[in-house]
């Protein structure tokens, strides 16, 4: 057997999940069901998150590498953590609204 015929035959985790919805009578997701104008919506929502994500993911690194003090420290940790948090549930919450728009 060739290396082709072997990777012929191997699935992705999608498909195989796609698999086991089908197997428990779940439909498969269709991708006809978000218009193309909401999906580039969607994608530019998830661009900006990144983006700040990005963003304050260096300003956080740049911030730590100046404090010397535990508590400060331990401050701006979780300074982080809330607003990485908050910045997700908001581009969650962007999109859902785009999907239930559509």
């Amino acid at each position: 057997m060739s290396g082709k015929d072997r990777t012929r035959g191997m699935k992705s985790a999608y498909e195989l999940a796609l698999e086991r919805l089908e197997a428990q009578g779940i439909a498969p997701p269709s991708e006809a069901a978000v218009p193309e104008e909401v999906r580039g919506k969607i994608a530019e929502v998830r661009r900006q998150a990144e983006a700040k994500l990005a963003e304050l993911e260096i300003l956080h690194r740049d911030k730590l590498a100046r404090l010397t003090d535990f508590d400060r420290r331990e401050e701006q940790e979780e300074y982080y953590l809330r607003e990485r948090r908050r910045i997700e549930e908001e581009a969650e919450r962007k999109v859902g609204a785009l999907r239930a728009g559509a």
